[in-house]
């Protein structure tokens, strides 16, 4: 019953942070008529990257969190940086840790031979996380699709809003409350990335560094 519970909360709090800060109508069957095979051709290509690099599953999970906790689910952290926009991908919470946009690449790639321009990236980047969960094993949920990409990319936002592997437990509800999220939502997102691996010495200084805050859970924010 536990183990069921827990996997409920997790479904329930990964659905709440694919729809948050959207406001358009979000539905699961919003390409049934205009890329039916969106879905399928989108899962192949996740199947294939998880089955090069199994990690690869913690990574994507990650991105798409990383992405929505910037300007909402909206693709804003694949976008390069160009004379008009300081890319996400260059924040200190992404910069040589968040990976796994060449395997986005790689599905938009897919989707676009048979359905060119339909399907968003925002949406590409939400069905792959779901779909990473579901071929390790874990859970898998409806994902409810219509996002448009976004245009521009917050730099500062990335900087400030994203949780950090060293932030107190207090700073990390409060980040998580600023989005709509309880406590038990962080808890259950924070236990998706432990699918992945995290780097030993977050948990060695957490544990014992200074005695305060012994919270070494949230090192899985630092996936390998």
């Amino acid at each position: 019953m536990a183990s069921s519970n827990n996997s409920f909360i997790a479904i329930f709090s990964l659905l709440l942070l694919s729809t948050m800060q959207c406001h358009a109508q979000l539905s699961s069957t919003f390409y049934d008529r205009t890329c039916p095979n969106a879905l399928t051709t989108i899962r192949t290509t996740i199947r294939q990257a998880i089955s090069s690099e199994r990690r690869m599953a913690a990574s994507l999970i990650r991105l798409h969190f990383h992405d929505c906790f910037v300007q909402g689910c909206d693709a804003s952290l694949l976008l390069d940086e160009t004379p008009t926009i300081v890319s996400e991908k260059t924040a200190l919470p992404n910069l040589g840790s968040v990976r796994g946009f060449g395997i986005i690449e790689d599905a938009k790639r897919e989707v676009e031979k048979t359905c060119p321009g339909v399907v968003s990236c925002a949406d590409i980047l939400a069905v792959a996380a779901r779909d990473a969960s579901s071929l390790v094993g874990g859970p898998s949920w409806t994902v409810k699709l219509g996002r448009r990409d976004s245009t521009t990319a917050s730099h500062t936002l990335a900087e400030t809003d994203l949780p950090g592997p060293f932030d107190p437990l207090s700073r990390l509800i409060s980040g998580f409350a600023n989005k709509g999220l309880s406590t038990r939502d962080m808890v259950a997102l924070s236990g998706s990335h432990s699918i992945g691996q995290a780097q030993c010495f977050l948990f060695r200084d957490r544990i014992y560094g200074n005695g305060t805050d012994i919270d070494a859970g949230f090192a899985i924010f630092r996936l390998l």
